[in-house]
């Protein structure tokens, strides 16, 4: 049996419906596999928890309790055989059992755009300036450099939930591989220097719950958010987050449950847009304030070649030179950027395709060999955004596959390998990378808001740097959050979150069509209108599920909470969408009056005849209007079965045996049927079933696969799921054998 060792080589999730039966030869019966390999599961009870632990210890006495949650968490992370797993999920009082997964962290321009320059000079009910002072703010990420000047006075402490000591500084190189996002996540919510966040007077405490590289599990993230609610934080950010588009995944509970206790918590959306269904957990968590990313005002440099009319957006790549070349460059392309593709680049733009060698690795080749600059394309569809591991003194960005294949098309044509750059001056646009919703099972509307995360310049061990990303986008919310709370003490967290949503200002893209609700959710934050909102309406989005086309007409309620904050007594209308299309009525009172700090529930009834609808999703948004602005409240809701991702998060993991691996995926909706393929990358002729399941519950599944006897090798690998007709596929590449084929210096990085 030859050695397995397996590496995702490109570890970027694409979907699209395809025909299983088309597309894969005839499969062998399923056969079972013995697994017998050690895992660690969040492991959630109810009733005493004492007891149920006594009677796993008696059925299960190898496992070993790893860590005891109480706050948000009822129940403990626990290591065990993976064969013992259906066992303990049949044990009385054990509620759920959950898989570890890996997370990944997935100012001065954009405070004022916000306006969070206009209320720095306005004081609270106390007196004092709107500054964030006296708001505890917990930030769960990758550490933070404390001995920063701009944070070092607002430092008040924190925990490394990662080394289990008092101490959350961000990893040096002294540790493994640095990190940087922590500090430039607490800059932008309350550095207090050369730069000021948007709450520069607000206390920060750090949970290091994200160590070397920026890695962290469910079981770390977890444990930081429970020790940020035990220390009183008003409000929790978490940049950070998995691909797992699922509302009931442990990160999302334990945020629910956060702000059940009251905490405010503010998640990133995601950084896999710009499709639908991209949101991933904790962004998932319905309690939450989840953050797409805009753009503030910016300079925007696009690619044009020839008398083409495609333009090609850029990424600027974190550590890079920024892109402001004026004139025209011939481009010229280099492979993966080995040296041996580096011929003839001198003073030329190159061209590079991801994969293989790492980004800052290619560029530095690039410009030791004369590369004016180096466009990297995706290897996946796609854009994508990345970062250097090294600084760069020539401009490296990146570009969609499509984008980089268009260019290689255009290279064979004399008159056209030049480049051109034109800039457009942008804002207020939902960044490509910034995940979409809704959420898959329950189909609520994700994000809640969107606010800035490209090109954000914040705080980073030892200096400053821009950085984009929904992580950045986030904080500016964190931020917005603790100004609010402290001009408003008396609200709760869901009034504070309504607040933020309420007054958020609605996006429209470049040909002015209004963005939809999954992918900025009420708009772009404002903050000074968020403070001094007068009226306050929660649910402040509604997502009313699911019909089928054959369903009789039915009906559908949701109550709304109208508060009226301001000083004078005020009615209401709540009003449905202007234009009605057939099969929809709405019903809702004619009108509400409401005195002065009180609130009133209000009843809002949808009703539908689903068959004069098309398939698929259908949205608007009722307007509240008496208060001194309307308010908008986003709804959505789906005809048919949502064409949402079959699968997703899938990712290979050496097994802790020689010749044993782990591979694992989410499931949203489960699976009638789920398989790995192997195929030749050059011929693309079948090779074999690597593994096939039937009736797969939805949630993640774990699998362990030993015994392969393939051929040494790379394999080109589809993975699919079926479910009521549909198929879903996630293409990657893996490579089978005792050794990596890599050339001296070489490494492969899943990025």
């Amino acid at each position: 049996m030859k050695k397995v060792s397996i590496l995702t080589f490109l570890f970027y999730i694409s979907f699209y419906t395809i025909s299983v039966a088309a597309t894969f030869p005839e499969r062998p019966p399923i056969e079972k596999k013995n697994i017998e390999e050690d895992t660690v599961v969040l492991v959630e009870v109810e009733g005493n928890s004492q007891e149920v632990l006594s009677r796993i210890k008696a059925q299960l006495p190898k496992g070993q309790v790893r860590k005891i949650f109480n706050t948000l968490f009822t129940g403990f992370s626990m290591q065990i055989e993976k064969k013992d797993i259906a066992l303990l999920e049949k044990l009385d009082g054990v509620k759920r059992v959950d898989p570890i997964r890996t997370y990944e962290v997935t100012v001065d321009e954009s405070v004022p755009f916000i306006g969070g320059g206009n209320v720095r000079g306005k004081l609270d009910e106390k007196g004092e300036r709107l500054t964030g002072k006296g708001i505890k703010i917990a930030v769960i990420d990758t550490g933070v450099d404390y001995e920063h000047p701009d944070l070092k006075k607002n430092f008040k402490g924190g925990y490394d939930v990662v080394d289990q000591d008092n101490d959350p500084m961000e990893t040096t190189k002294e540790q493994g591989l640095s990190t940087i996002h922590g500090t430039h996540v607490a800059g932008i919510i309350a550095a207090n220097g050369k730069i000021k966040g948007v709450a520069p007077d607000a206390e920060i405490y750090a949970y290091r719950a994200l160590g070397p590289g920026g890695k962290g599990t469910t079981e770390q993230v977890i444990e930081a958010i429970e020790k940020a609610v035990e220390d009183g934080v008003d409000i929790i950010n978490l940049s950070l987050g998995n691909t797992v588009n699922g509302p009931d995944w442990p990160t999302s509970i334990a945020l629910d449950k956060a702000v059940e206790k009251g905490v405010i918590a503010v998640t990133s959306n995601g950084n896999s847009g710009p499709n639908m269904w991209t949101v991933g957990s904790p962004g998932t968590s319905e309690n939450a304030i989840s953050v797409g990313a805009s753009t503030p005002p910016l300079n925007v440099p696009y690619l044009t070649v020839g008398s083409k009319k495609r333009e090609i957006p850029l990424n600027i790549m974190v550590g890079s030179k920024p892109w402001t070349f004026k004139r025209d460059y011939k481009i010229v392309e280099a492979g993966l950027g080995r040296e041996e593709d580096l011929t003839d680049i001198e003073n030329k733009i190159v061209l590079i395709k991801r994969g293989v060698i790492p980004f800052g690795e290619k560029a530095q080749k690039a410009m030791l060999a004369g590369a004016k600059a180096v466009i990297i394309y995706n290897n996946t569809p796609g854009s994508f955004m990345g970062g250097l591991d090294q600084q760069i003194e020539i401009p490296v960005v990146s570009i969609s596959k499509e984008d980089g294949e268009w260019l290689l098309e255009q290279l064979g044509k004399k008159e056209k390998n030049f480049l051109r750059t034109i800039y457009r001056k942008e804002e207020d646009q939902i960044a490509s990378f910034s995940s979409r919703g809704p959420v898959t099972h329950t189909w609520g509307v994700k994000p809640d808001v969107v606010a800035p995360g490209v090109a954000i310049d914040s705080t980073i061990p030892k200096g400053y740097l821009g950085l984009n990303g929904t992580s950045m986008s986030a904080p500016h919310v964190a931020g917005t959050a603790a100004l609010v709370k402290q001009a408003n003490p008396e609200w709760t967290v869901e009034e504070i979150k309504a607040a933020i949503m309420n007054t958020a200002k609605p996006l429209q893209d470049m040909e002015g069509k209004p963005y939809s609700p999954h992918e900025q959710g009420t708009g772009r934050i404002q903050i000074e209108k968020a403070i001094y909102a007068e009226t306050l309406v929660y649910p402040a989005s509604i997502g009313f599920g699911t019909w089928t086309r054959e369903e009789a007409r039915q009906t559908r309620e949701v109550e709304l909470t109208i508060k009226n904050t301001s000083d004078i007594t005020r009615t209401y209308h709540v009003k449905p969408p202007f234009i009605v299309p057939d099969g929809v009525q709405w019903k809702v009172p004619f009108s509400v009056t409401i005195k002065p700090n009180e609130s009133k529930k209000v009843p809002v009834t949808i009703d539908i005849l689903p068959g004069v609808f098309q398939s698929g999703i259908h949205y608007g948004e009722l307007i509240v209007e008496g208060g001194k602005d309307p308010v908008r409240v986003p709804y959505m809701f789906f005809i048919e079965e949502p064409n949402y991702p079959r699968l997703m998060a899938f990712s290979f993991e050496f097994g802790d045996e020689q010749g044993k691996y782990r591979y694992e995926l989410y499931l949203p909706g489960g699976a009638e049927e789920v398989g790995i393929v192997l195929y030749d990358p050059d011929t693309f002729q079948f090779i074999d079933y690597l593994d096939v399941k039937e009736n797969v519950d939805r949630g993640m599944l774990e699998v362990e696969i030993e015994n392969i006897e393939l051929e040494e090798g790379i394999y080109k690998t589809l993975v699919y799921a079926q479910k009521e007709g549909r198929e879903d596929l996630i293409e990657t590449m893996i490579y089978i054998g005792e050794n990596i084929p890599l050339k001296e210096g070489e490494e492969i990085f899943t990025r």
